[in-house]
């Protein structure tokens, strides 16, 4: 499917704010609303928006946020990403190229909930080996 610049302007303004209203949306946009709602449905239909979702504030969030990179052994993937599906501290799993094969995104509320964490994912079948790094602050934040 392709897009045009309206459609792009539109997802713009919802990565920025996912409730902004239809109208606000048009009137942004100087078009109708149908003509806005219609476009929003096709998104919706063709797969591009794939739903709208709830961004927490720092304060909202798990206070420890860390990054797992994960050297794996080869074919050990579907085992170890299983794996990773049954940690609920383990909030995004990215394949990469390079030195390590996964980069995983946690988040916990104590220091000894992400040691645990780390524990578990280390532990796993075909973990070669991992480093962890954990986040300090956070500088810039697009939510998309």
């Amino acid at each position: 499917m392709q897009n045009d610049e309206t459609d792009a302007a539109i997802l713009d303004m919802l990565a920025t704010n996912a409730r902004l209203p239809v109208a606000g949306i048009a009137k942004r946009l100087g078009l109708a609303r149908t003509t806005v709602q219609a476009r929003l449905d096709r998104l919706e239909q063709s797969g591009i928006i794939q739903g709208y979702t709830l961004r927490l504030s720092d304060a909202a969030r798990a206070p420890l946020r860390a990054t797992a990179l994960l050297s794996i052994e080869p074919r050990s993937g579907p085992d170890i990403l299983s794996r990773l599906k049954s940690i609920p501290e383990v909030r995004r799993v990215h394949t990469t190229s390079g030195r390590f094969d996964l980069i995983v995104a946690l988040e916990a509320r104590t220091t000894e909930a992400l040691d645990r964490t780390l524990d578990r994912i280390g532990e796993a079948k075909g973990v070669k080996g991992s480093e962890s790094l954990i986040h300090l602050s956070t500088k810039l934040d697009r939510g998309v």
